[in-house]
């Protein structure tokens, strides 16, 4: 397999397991066995070697800064510092909150129990003197953390690009994608000026509403210039 040395807004396969730096424990990972392994494994996760668009923040920006340089088909330690990872420890997002609040909800707070309070996520640290400290860091904030990567190779095909796009962002898996070459020159498909011309079409049985259609052919289009239109075909199922 030849190497190639990544660079920002290449599409890259990946495999990786992170932990924390500080006792070792694993909280993300592509592998399933890892997953079964060490209790992570969720049943509507798709364990598979990930393609990312480096510098798209994917993935943790700080290991898509570190990616950049080195060599596919090899593997690498990477070791994130807590400030380029989720943060440190934000003193204000640590919040005494009266137990009534929480009675209120018929909700019982007791230590380690997680909540979600107008959409921000939180943690219970302590419950004492009819007051509840709540911490809304988020659970990484202020660890340092080790990613295991494997780069497995540089993807060049565009419409693999396309799929891979419509997997992180529209969380769609099945569409069935196809590029055209809109002036059928297909002896000139490598020059710019044919390839600027390139239309994709995606076809998905999963609704995609409007405002999402729009964010992501801009997205794409940014991300694989050689796409000029996209369009959206939604097929509906027949109950």
């Amino acid at each position: 397999m030849n190497m190639a040395i990544i660079k920002e807004h290449d599409f890259v396969e990946i495999e990786y397991t992170a932990r924390i730096k500080e006792d070792g424990t694993i909280f993300d990972t592509t592998e399933e066995k890892v997953a079964k392994e060490n209790n992570l494994y969720d049943k509507h996760s798709d364990y598979s070697p990930a393609v990312i668009c480096v510098g798209e923040n994917n993935i943790l920006k700080g290991l898509e800064e570190q990616m950049i340089g080195r060599e596919t088909g090899k593997e690498y330690t990477i070791e994130i510092g807590s400030e380029n990872a989720f943060g440190k420890k934000n003193a204000k997002l640590i919040q005494l909150i009266p137990t009534s609040k929480f009675r209120q909800q018929n909700i019982n707070p007791v230590p380690g129990l997680q909540l979600n309070i107008d959409g921000v996520f939180g943690v219970v640290k302590t419950v004492s003197g009819g007051r509840c400290l709540v911490d809304f860091n988020h659970p990484l904030a202020g660890k340092d953390l080790v990613y295991n990567v494997k780069i497995n190779n540089i993807v060049d095909n565009d419409n693999e690009k396309l799929k891979s796009l419509l997997k992180m962002y529209l969380h769609i898996k099945d569409a069935d994608t196809e590029i055209n070459d809109k002036s059928n020159a297909s002896e000139l498909a490598s020059t710019s000026e044919t390839r600027s011309q390139l239309t994709a079409n995606i076809i998905s049985k999963q609704d995609i509403p409007k405002h999402a259609q729009e964010e992501f052919k801009k997205i794409a289009q940014r991300t694989i210039p050689s796409i000029k239109n996209i369009n959206f075909t939604i097929v509906k199922e027949r109950k």
